[in-house]
């Protein structure tokens, strides 16, 4: 995502850009393709709510910076009520597409296994960063490369499903059309079979961390068991809270939780279960998410897994045009710089490419405004952040500043928000048009 945005918006501005992407002559363990773009935790960019929401907000922000992946998204945007979910092979077929046709960009395939002495380079190598280069930056840094572990939710194929049980909402009927509105389908619980699925889960066999591996998880996407480990009423009030939804079979009894699964392609045919990251071993997914009502008979086109991911610690290690300290012709951008989610990397990749643009000609370009979305985002992992504690981020209004004269507490917190977007907006296209 970020190096794909990063590319795209220099060549833009009339540089030439060389993309290097060893897939698919190396692979990773979550890559299937080659394409550039994919992928391959979620087909969703979360809310696409600029008004009340900091992630919708960075939507509303890149669009207005012409950014591919945005642009993309739209363009093969599926049904998921208030959130951009996309058709995810489509999604990355088109982005390659548009930098292969782009006549100032040249995609080179092969693998870099060391950092350039010489050019203008960003890395965007995202949290799959291969062995050798995570070993030359390290060696660089002469800093311990900080991870986390992060897992991925398994995809059903939707004729599996059986429709008796489940039914189709988004919760509170989010979403402009009925389309948007059943996006998602649901699998209702009582609270007997909650408790028979908490005790498989919590029985079930994982994968165990090697001997030293040490790294914690990225909150957001804590595999379901920890979750469960953490109490046993914790999924149902996390991914299968009941709330907002009304069984279409049983308007008399609420369900005690609710599985969702939203879905993952423009066809309808494959649904990914919302918030099941897990690190369950094969058989023992089938053997638990079988438990659940309406996934008796399930078959999955993919099951979860967890593999490792790495960042810097990038408070210490860069500046505040996100270039290396000690090798200032090195940009980051993206997940490895400690940013969390598809849309923060993409952003932080069209900043990069911006920055770089500017170096490159001369021209000189107003620093981003923390008021703005991305502007938030750069300015914590630029040295916003605590270095000692720093871990993963998505994009929040806790990293903005706060507004004047605002108060606190939750019942104003929807009236707060809009002002943070509104502000943003206004300073967002001024930066825009300063840095023309």
């Amino acid at each position: 995502m970020a190096g794909s945005e990063a590319a795209w918006q220099a060549a833009n501005a009339g540089l030439n850009v060389i993309i290097h992407e060893m897939r698919p002559k190396v692979e990773t363990f979550a890559h299937r393709t080659g394409n550039l773009g994919e992928m391959v935790c979620s087909n969703s960019f979360r809310s696409d709510d600029h008004e009340h929401n900091a992630v919708g907000l960075l939507h509303w922000e890149m669009r207005a910076a012409d950014g591919l992946i945005m642009k993309t998204a739209e363009k093969h945007r599926i049904p998921a009520g208030g959130a951009l979910a996309v058709d995810r092979d489509p999604f990355a077929e088109s982005v390659t597409a548009a930098l292969k046709a782009h006549p100032n960009i040249t995609i080179s395939y092969e693998e870099i296994t060391s950092l350039p002495e010489d050019g203008h380079w960003i890395i965007a190598t995202g949290p799959l960063t291969s062995g050798a280069l995570a070993e030359a930056i390290q060696a660089e840094t002469s800093a311990e490369a900080l991870a986390f572990f992060d897992a991925i939710a398994p995809i059903v194929y939707h004729e599996s499903i059986n429709m008796d049980v489940a039914w189709m909402q988004s919760r509170y009927d989010k979403g402009e059309t009925i389309e948007e509105q059943t996006a998602y389908l649901n699998c209702p619980m009582t609270k007997d079979q909650y408790e028979t699925f908490i005790d498989a889960l919590l029985a079930a066999d994982k994968t165990e961390f090697k001997e030293g591996e040490t790294a914690g998880y990225f909150d957001g996407c804590l595999p379901i068991e920890v979750m469960a480990e953490r109490g046993r009423e914790t999924l149902r009030f996390g991914p299968m809270k009941p709330v907002g939804l009304t069984n279409a079979h049983d308007h008399e009894n609420k369900a005690y939780a609710v599985v969702q699964l939203r879905r993952d392609n423009a066809l309808g045919t494959l649904y990914n279960i919302v918030g099941f990251q897990t690190k369950m071993k094969y058989g023992a997914q089938k053997d638990v998410f079988k438990t659940i009502p309406a996934l008796e008979n399930a078959e999955f086109a993919r099951l979860g897994g967890i593999h490792r991911n790495t960042f810097i610690n990038s408070p210490t290690l860069l500046d505040g045009q996100m270039r290396l300290n000690s090798r200032p012709n090195i940009r980051f951008a993206g997940q490895i710089t400690g940013v969390e989610g598809y849309v923060e990397s993409a952003a932080m990749g069209l900043l990069a490419g911006r920055m770089a643009v500017s170096e490159i000609t001369g021209k000189p370009m107003p620093a981003v405004p923390n008021t703005t979305a991305m502007g938030a985002l750069v300015t914590h992992i630029t040295g916003g952040a605590e270095a000692k504690t720093f871990q993963p981020m998505n994009v929040n209004f806790g990293l903005f500043p706060p507004l004047e004269g605002a108060k606190n507490g939750r019942r104003n917190r929807k009236t707060r928000y809009k002002g943070y977007t509104d502000r943003a907006k206004v300073d967002w296209q001024g930066w825009l048009e300063q840095s023309a």
